[in-house]
């Protein structure tokens, strides 16, 4: 039976120095790893666990599986700059991505937008100010049960905000999953492509999106077709879908997308439990072993309310906000959020706490 390896941070440090040494730093940001597990897992399942501090994994690393050694280079991999038109977003600090739903139906902000173009054109430029470095702008519900969106409904309805968004100079991503709606977006003014199937729902989308150019993002969802939240269950959530997200960032680039130009999502409440959130969210560090930026989109998440006795999306600021952090902590280079001066404002805060020339770390070694 072949195993397969994971090398997983299991200890963040709050600077460049940790007990035994100088930590990992992890994704060229302003994160760093002091303990590491290496995992191996057969047959789905977990077959044995090491665990190393930082300076035991480098003295040790020429000896452990190839695997291990390509996910530890992974790990500290730089990312470029991604360019959305005129605008340039750095990877070596965080950016907020902010929510724009034109649709009747989303869980959290449905009608609010579609049905008035100033308002929602006003919504969106207050993100800007705020700090968002980029708008998500979207014209299908994916919650649980939503109704399928004719694809002419959704050109509808994305398209002129694009057009209105580009034209104000914002960079901008398209929130779908069928190709015809990408290019009409990409042809608009967006820049990105934020797909939550990954490219698979469309056939069309691998092709389009490799003949563009544009950045993609690739969330894991484990449904096929129009339900995203289908499928069986999971072996270990984690590592099912680290194994997922593998895969199709590998089918990205056979089809012709540039890997400096693939982010990941772990697709937090999608075909999950609260639980499985809960895990993914507590292995956010593991993620970056795949070399490729990280987007977290869990911004007033049903399992927020699970959490605090089923506060209604619109009281989930504060649960919201708890994510990031953790999200924060863990090196994820954009947070897609509703709430976005509150998001920046936290971002902004926590940057302060590791800036160097702020705190004297060396006081904080062991």
């Amino acid at each position: 039976m072949t195993s397969t390896f994971y090398l997983r941070p299991i200890a963040l440090a709050d600077s460049p120095q940790s007990e035994d040494g100088e930590a990992v730093r992890l994704a060229g940001g302003l994160t760093y790893a002091s303990r590491f597990a290496v995992i191996e897992r057969a047959g789905g399942r977990v077959t044995g666990r090491e665990r190393y501090s930082a300076a035991e994994l480098r003295a040790t690393l020429g000896d452990l599986p190839q695997a291990v050694q390509e996910q530890f280079a992974n790990l500290q991999r730089v990312h470029a700059p991604l360019q959305c038109g005129a605008r340039t977003l750095r990877l070596d600090q965080p950016q907020v991505m902010g929510i724009l739903n034109m649709t009747p139906d989303s869980f959290s902000d449905g009608g609010q937008f579609m049905d008035d173009p100033e308002i929602a054109g006003a919504h969106a430029a207050a993100m800007l100010e705020a700090g968002a470095a980029i708008i998500d702008i979207g014209g299908e519900s994916t919650r649980p049960g939503a109704a399928a969106v004719w694809e002419g409904d959704e050109l509808k309805r994305v398209v002129p905000m694009v057009e209105r968004l580009a034209a104000m100079g914002a960079a901008i991503s398209i929130d779908s999953r069928r190709a015809g709606v990408m290019e009409a977006a990409l042809a608009a003014g967006a820049q990105v492509i934020n797909d939550v199937s990954a490219l698979r729902h469309d056939p069309r989308s691998l092709d389009l999106a490799a003949r563009s150019g544009a950045p993609v993002v690739l969330m894991h969802a484990p449904g096929d077709g129009e339900d995203l939240h289908g499928g069986d269950g999971y072996a270990d959530v984690v590592l099912d879908v680290f194994d997922w997200l593998a895969a199709r960032r590998d089918a990205a680039v056979a089809a012709g997308i540039a890997r400096e130009k693939i982010l990941l999502d772990p697709g937090i409440g999608f075909g999950k439990s609260v639980a499985d959130n809960l895990a993914l969210l507590n292995a956010l560090p593991l993620f970056h072993a795949l070399g490729q930026p990280l987007l977290l989109g869990a911004s007033r998440k049903r399992m927020i309310g699970a959490l605090s006795a089923e506060a209604p999306a619109h009281q989930r600021l504060g649960g919201s906000l708890m994510i990031a952090a953790k999200a924060l902590e863990a090196g994820v280079q954009v947070l897609r959020v509703h709430d976005v001066p509150e998001t920046v404002q936290a971002a902004r805060v926590w940057r302060g706490l590791r800036d160097a020339a702020l705190t004297d770390f060396s006081q904080l070694a062991g």
